[in-house]
């Protein structure tokens, strides 16, 4: 059944605090802002990009720093400052032209839900809240920010039966 609906994903869409980084907001005195992003998540979405899928990220936060690391991973689709992440992300998918079961969408919290309902698979990081659990077709094994984002990648590249030709590339390489 993950696997069926994975095989149809076009898009797939990620919270960014505890998804792609482990939720932690560390702040300086200054007021600077510092993200840990997890160098194989990163990688993960470039090669899932690499197959033809769409990436976006939508986070209620804002910041200069998910803005570059998501330029720097060639993720076109950034929406910063959104509180309603629901409505932004039907918004992207009428844009994109898309189904509403050809998209994935990956939280943490409880801002999730009104996006997680409008996706054919709405996914769960392992140390999400349980209500996001609850709404979720999938759960990942990992954590956010600590392999969750990899683990979201390669389901759907498997189910496209794209992950053995990414492999493949490094080992011919």
């Amino acid at each position: 059944m993950i696997m069926e609906k994975a095989a149809n994903i076009k898009l797939a869409v990620f919270d960014v605090d505890g998804v792609l980084t482990d939720g932690k907001l560390i702040l300086g005195e200054s007021g600077n802002e510092y993200k840990s992003f997890h160098v194989r998540d990163g990688h993960g979405l470039v090669m899932l990009l690499e197959t033809g899928c769409k990436i976006a990220v939508i986070t209620a936060r804002s910041s200069n720093i998910v803005a570059e690391r998501m330029e720097s991973l060639g993720i076109k689709y950034v929406f910063q400052g959104e509180k309603d992440k629901g409505a932004r992300l039907l918004k992207l998918i009428e844009d994109l032209g898309l189904e509403q079961e050809q998209v994935a969408y990956v939280g943490d919290d409880v801002i999730d839900l009104p996006a997680m309902i409008h996706v054919g698979l709405p996914i769960a990081v392992a140390d999400a809240h349980i209500e996001v659990k609850n709404n979720a077709a999938w759960t990942t094994e990992n954590r956010g920010g600590l392999g969750a984002a990899r683990e979201v990648c390669e389901l759907i590249m498997r189910a496209q039966n794209k992950y053995d030709d990414r492999i493949n590339r490094y080992l011919s390489a």
